[in-house]
């Protein structure tokens, strides 16, 4: 039973960070009808930049507090940064170009990105440096870290406010307009391409908080680590329902908590054949399963009415 609960609340730690960019995938869906295969790579970049900050003030005598702010803030600066100059040069020009040009370019700009992380840290993996508080809670026998609690919890305030933003302001309003019908938005007064600039820096400061949420629960970072993680946030994002916000952190939950089941019981499932590191797969059958039976997804892919 202590296995059991110790996997649920892996996954629901793994689940937290593939929500938060599950997130940018689907929002950039829901208003440009395009799929991100770049976002990835935005979430490894705010992990690679916000270790370099943390690793550049270790030894500063601030607060720990202060220093993972630090790092926070400059990968998030960062990685808005990136997503608004990738949708400013790469998305805006093919926006009514055919559905395959900016699949194209998507996974383009998925390999510029890598390669340029590779230039500027290197191909090695970089540890997260051990300034983070080790205290450990048991729970029925299970055993949860500080760190994962404050993982989950600001994950949870993250998609909160997300969720207010979208429903109760101003630029939720217009965002939701201009998912639904561009043109008529346009006519009452939206910028449609503000709007859309805005999706891209909003995802892309959630990839940020992802990334650090990612490098310091694993304690490393790697320019590579955004390919996978991007590919199940993905799949996160299709299981929810892709364009529809609730649907992608109730797909990121979801999918966390069964890879992380999988992952401990695969070994007695299948008499020792597969061990636990090919957790992998289990993204992959559930992407094929949703595709196959279910393609709009558990909640739906939020489709507006129209006259």
């Amino acid at each position: 039973m202590d296995i059991f609960i110790q996997q649920i609340i892996n996954g629901l730690i793994l689940g937290s960070i593939y929500a938060l960019v599950a997130l940018g995938y689907t929002m950039v869906y829901g208003i440009m009808g395009l799929i991100n295969f770049a976002h990835g790579e935005v979430v490894m970049i705010g992990a690679m930049v916000a270790l370099t900050v943390i690793k550049l003030l270790e030894s500063s005598g601030l607060p720990v507090f202060i220093v993972i702010l630090f790092g926070l803030a400059a990968a998030a600066t960062v990685c808005m940064a990136v997503g608004f100059t990738i949708e400013r040069i790469a998305y805006r020009p093919l926006r009514h170009a055919p559905r395959l040009a900016p699949l194209i370019t998507a996974i383009g700009v998925s390999i510029v990105l890598q390669n340029l992380a590779m230039l500027i840290w290197g191909r090695n993996y970089h540890a997260f440096p051990p300034i983070l508080p080790t205290s450990a809670f048991n729970i029925f026998g299970a055993t949860i870290t500080s760190l994962q609690v404050a993982i989950v919890l600001v994950a949870a305030l993250m998609m909160s406010g997300l969720m207010i933003l979208i429903n109760r302001t101003r630029l939720g309003r217009a965002m939701r307009a201009t998912s639904e019908n561009p043109p008529i938005a346009r006519l009452m007064g939206v910028n449609i391409n503000q709007i859309i600039s805005f999706t891209f820096i909003i995802g892309s400061a959630l990839a940020a908080v992802a990334g650090l949420m990612v490098s310091a629960n694993y304690s490393i970072a790697h320019y590579n680590m955004g390919f996978m993680l991007g590919l199940k946030a993905f799949t996160a994002a299709v299981l929810g329902g892709i364009g529809n916000v609730a649907g992608a952190m109730l797909g990121g939950v979801l999918l966390g908590l069964i890879e992380s089941l999988g992952a401990g019981y695969i070994g007695d499932l299948t008499g020792g054949f597969l061990g636990s590191h090919y957790q992998d797969i289990f993204a992959f059958f559930v992407l094929i399963g949703v595709l196959v039976f279910r393609p709009s997804g558990l909640i739906g892919e939020r489709v507006s009415e129209r006259a």
